[in-house]
């Protein structure tokens, strides 16, 4: 092998910070082809290619080249990550195990493919997603289920509650990455985890309650106040919870509804109806996927007013994060009725951003963007939208806007620290 890879940092990062990839040795003007590749815990193959052209001076970098074709074309530094596809179709890359990194192998070829010749050159990167010092703590303290992340140092911190969508579990890799900065994070599961029902049936509120008074009651968290993280049908949970409970000071919403779905809400003698649907709704596609965005109800239609969660009650701002491609929920127009009933009680309006290009699925930062799922009751495949340069654009800015909102309300500071190449 002639050429060789360099990475900055070397050997190992988070998953959530930019490598920098060049390579060295090459020909001046040589056409090479990279090509990454990656194994999640269950073995399924992701990969990811683009062709390049060294520069006069035989130098490949990747923060300045542009990709000539492959996976994504133009200088995109992260795209052999971000552009990672799975050999098994409808394969989502999710990380499980958060004590684990996930090994990416670089390689270099001479040529541009599919006639791309020997092999020049390779390394491995690794992304992991515990910053060193960071704790994890499972919990199980009365009915609650979950994990914390504690961030290195002595405390206190200030507190997130971080919660998913209807596909239940635990979901643990949103939070370990940010508590990496600076955050006591709880990830928290409330179905189809452990002891906890199979499915989303009656919801009881006080089950959060008890959550929002472990994390608030924990001698390294920050009080008297937490904030609420949510995506999906987790965002309109977040939505109750800081309409309802207290100690709620700040919430961000990931392409979320204003109104309470799938199951009714149950707190103390209130009950939240859920959002009607019709499954009849649900229309497919020429590749066969489901689009599920004309399912459900008008909240604003008379019959559906109950569902509206009453967030003129909240405390704490609020910040929605839109993707304007979502085709599992009209986030959008959900937003848009939240900022209107928050104006009409004499609220201040939310903060709203609007994502062009991009999908139901906003990860943190690098992540392969989730276009298309299996559905975990129905079996079928469903189509979430976005296109994936535009989504790896909009997952770096939302990253960096969930941290800055969060330090701002909880921690009272203006802003964070980019993170670029």
């Amino acid at each position: 092998m002639a050429a060789r890879v360099i990475l900055q940092p070397a050997g190992r990062c988070r998953w959530d910070e930019p490598v920098r990839v060049a390579v060295r040795g090459l020909a001046p003007g040589q056409p090479v082809t990279l090509r990454a590749s990656l194994r999640d815990e269950k073995g399924a193959l992701f990969r990811a290619h683009a062709r390049y052209q060294a520069d006069a001076g035989g130098l490949l970098d990747l923060a300045r080249a542009p990709a000539l074709g492959g996976s994504f074309v133009g200088v995109e530094p992260m795209g052999l990550v971000w552009a990672l596809e799975p050999e098994k179709p409808l394969t989502r890359l999710v990380k499980r195990d958060v004590q684990t990194p996930f090994a990416v192998e670089l390689e270099v070829l001479d040529g541009h493919e599919p006639d791309a010749g020997r092999l020049l050159g390779r390394a491995v990167h690794e992304r992991d997603f515990l910053r060193p010092g960071v704790r994890r703590e499972p919990v199980r303290a009365g009915r609650v289920r979950g994990t914390l992340f504690l961030p290195p140092g002595a405390g206190p911190f200030p507190g997130i509650i971080d919660l998913f969508g209807s596909g239940g579990g635990l979901c643990e890799y949103r939070a370990s990455l940010l508590a990496g900065h600076g955050f006591a994070v709880l990830a928290l599961a409330y179905f189809r985890f452990e002891d906890l029902p199979d499915c989303l049936d009656d919801m009881q509120l006080e089950y959060f309650e008890e959550a929002v008074d472990f994390v608030l009651q924990h001698p390294k968290v920050t009080g008297p106040n937490v904030g609420l993280l949510g995506f999906s049908k987790g965002g309109d949970l977040c939505l109750s919870m800081a309409s309802f409970l207290k100690g709620i000071t700040a919430t961000v919403l990931i392409n979320s509804c204003v109104a309470n779905t799938i199951a009714p809400l149950h707190y103390k003698d209130m009950i939240i109806p859920s959002l009607g649907s019709d499954p009849g709704r649900c229309t497919i596609n020429e590749s066969g996927f489901l689009h599920f965005v004309d399912v459900w109800d008008n909240p604003l239609e008379e019959p559906n007013h109950l569902s509206i969660i009453p967030l003129e009650r909240a405390q704490g701002p609020f910040l929605f994060l839109v993707g304007m491609d979502d085709h599992a929920w009209k986030s959008g127009f959900y937003a848009q009725i939240a900022s209107e009933r928050l104006q009409a009680h004499g609220k201040d309006r939310p903060q709203i951003i609007y994502y062009s290009g991009t999908g139901h699925c906003i990860e943190p930062p690098y992540f392969p963007p989730c276009r298309v799922s299996v559905h975990t009751v129905l079996g079928q495949a469903v189509f979430h939208g976005g296109e994936p340069q535009a989504q790896s654009r909009a997952q770096v800015d939302a990253w960096q806007q969930i941290q800055t909102f969060f330090q701002k309300h909880l921690n009272g500071k203006k802003s964070v620290q980019s993170s670029k190449i």
